[in-house]
């Protein structure tokens, strides 16, 4: 079984706009997906609406994987999102993330808690994929 990771997946959805959305959340995400950000519950469809929105704000960005772990269907890791925006500025955003891999070894669930690194309050779901 090949895994996926954040950075991957992240990659996939927020900053490869060739691919499209459906087949990046295939590659990641299992049917059953959903997602709590900061509090906020959201079911595959609300999470693939919300990523619809950030693609067309976010003009290009990456993934810095500060700490990542998995232990079987387990998986943890603490992230930076660094965009830059189709108005050139910029977010940064510091995600904690604790999550569970469906068999097949896309992400089944992930529950996250976000810091704003920079950035205006109106950029805060820049910085998730909520």
């Amino acid at each position: 079984m090949n895994r996926t990771g954040i950075a991957a997946a992240l990659t996939d959805l927020l900053f490869t706009p060739a691919l499209g959305l459906d087949e990046a959340a295939d590659r990641h995400f299992a049917p059953d997906y959903r997602q709590r950000t900061d509090g906020q519950w959201a079911d595959r469809n609300e999470f693939l609406q919300h990523i619809a929105h950030l693609r067309t704000v976010v003009a290009d960005g990456s993934i810095e994987v500060h700490d990542e772990l998995s232990d079987g269907l387990r998986y943890a890791d603490r992230h930076t999102v660094h965009v830059t925006k189709k108005d050139g500025s910029a977010v940064r955003t510091e995600v904690y993330v604790f999550a569970e891999f469906a068999a097949d070894g896309r992400f089944r669930r992930i529950e996250e808690t976000t810091l704003m690194l920079e950035g205006s309050d109106a950029d805060r779901d820049l910085g998730s994929a909520r």
